[in-house]
């Protein structure tokens, strides 16, 4: 905790504001570029699935390239101007993203998306933990559901914009203006490193993880608790990225939606944020590891109705219908994964939490790389509703690892 707040150049209550209104830019940002891929594969002519699939690769490959990057930047910068120089970056990417004219550059430009989102998501976390510090009480998880409004309002604006025939150029363009003007007003107001104690700086210069701390782990294996949540988050992160990447697509290809009623994403984000909102009630409830168990469930039952339902009726509205029904589960479900996770490891890892968090990153980084490919080859060969059942399928593994896992027990 910073014990002097007198060092501080503003006020706690405006740092903390400044961080939010940086997370919101981030989410509104994230939410346009997913609400418009159904009209950037129209827009390039990408009719083969699994070239759309590769075009999605690019951008956990960019993720990758995010973490050498922030590792090279922190010690010299920190992360205040690590956060300008990746929210600038991911902003002005998106704007790239509706203006390049061939596939060639906008694969580039999804590369430099993926690259400058891992890197806001390192660098603008860092923050929010630092101001939990000022604080001295648990604050993190309001930036992260205002990361998950934003999302639910991009979502929207980006459905707005498609009814109203607005093309992605000109929505990118309005949304990259809100987003410097978000930024322009608070970049000031975040946390310098020079100005926290040699305790907290030390986030700045080692994001990872101690060092030696580290080198000891490494002569062990890693401990089958963070063995089972990692490969759990991949799974979770395989769900998160299809519905991220696909569900518009799904509505629009799939279901033969128009623009009016093409809500998948959409619904699903509200969900998502309605579901993190909710998590918390659900520990009261019940245990942690019933909350993963629950949620595989949800994820599965939802990909289910999405899937094997779409055939139910030949009317649009009913299609709409079920299918929303259906994101609603996915997005209730794979809303308190990663959460629940964080905190099972906080409450029962013996491993240092940075090293823990470092193991299981290792694990579940194979998932965003699994998604596109394996969705986009799935449906060019059987179709995109066999792979939803495929995906849903993900919900009953997370399911049987937290079921048959003795560590989780109570």
């Amino acid at each position: 905790m910073i014990s002097d707040l007198k060092q501080l150049r503003y006020s706690k209550k405006r740092i903390r504001l400044a961080v939010f209104f940086i997370f919101l830019a981030q989410g509104i940002c994230f939410a346009s570029w997913a609400s418009r891929l159904p009209d950037i594969k129209a827009i390039f002519g990408i009719n083969n699935w699994l070239h759309f699939g590769f075009l999605m690769f690019m951008i956990p490959i960019g993720k990758f390239l995010a973490i050498p990057a922030v590792g090279f930047l922190f010690p010299r910068v920190g992360s205040k101007k690590t956060v300008l120089i990746s929210i600038l970056g991911y902003t002005l990417a998106l704007f790239g993203v509706g203006f390049v004219p061939g596939i060639t550059l906008l694969s580039l430009m999804l590369l430099l998306f993926g690259l400058f989102w891992n890197m806001t998501d390192i660098s603008l976390n860092t923050q929010a933990i630092e101001v939990e510090r000022i604080y001295n009480k648990p604050i993190i998880a309001t930036f992260h559901a205002t990361w998950s409004l934003a999302a639910c309002l991009g979502a929207l604006i980006g459905f707005v914009m498609i009814n109203l025939s607005v093309v992605p150029f000109h929505h990118f363009s309005i949304i990259t203006a809100i987003a410097l003007l978000l930024i322009l007003f608070n970049y000031k107001y975040l946390l310098d490193p020079e100005v926290l104690p040699e305790k907290s700086r030390a986030v700045e210069s080692t994001p990872v993880v101690d060092q030696v701390t580290a080198k000891k782990w490494k002569l062990r294996l890693p401990e089958i608790l963070l063995i089972q949540l990692g490969i759990v988050w991949l799974l979770a992160l395989v769900v998160e990225n299809t519905m991220f990447e696909w569900s518009d697509v799904y509505f629009q290809s799939v279901i033969k939606a128009p623009k009016s009623l093409q809500v998948g994403f959409l619904v699903f984000m509200v969900m998502m944020f309605t579901g993190r909102i909710l998590t918390n009630v659900a520990y009261r409830k019940w245990s942690k590891k019933t909350v993963l168990q629950v949620a595989g469930i949800l994820i599965f039952v939802g990909f289910i109705i999405s899937s094997l339902f779409i055939g139910f009726s030949n009317e649009v509205l009913s299609k709409v219908i079920i299918n929303s029904i259906g994101f609603m589960f996915i997005g209730l479900g794979i809303s308190c994964v990663v959460p629940t996770i964080y905190s099972i490891v906080g409450d029962k890892a013996t491993t240092p939490v940075g090293t823990a968090l470092t193991i299981m990153s290792g694990i579940s980084f194979v998932g965003p790389l699994i998604a596109p490919l394996l969705v986009g080859a799935i449906s060019q060969q059987f179709g995109m509703h066999y792979a939803y059942f495929i995906i849903g399928l993900f919900g009953i593994c997370i399911v049987a690892i937290t079921a048959f896992s003795k560590t989780l027990r109570k």
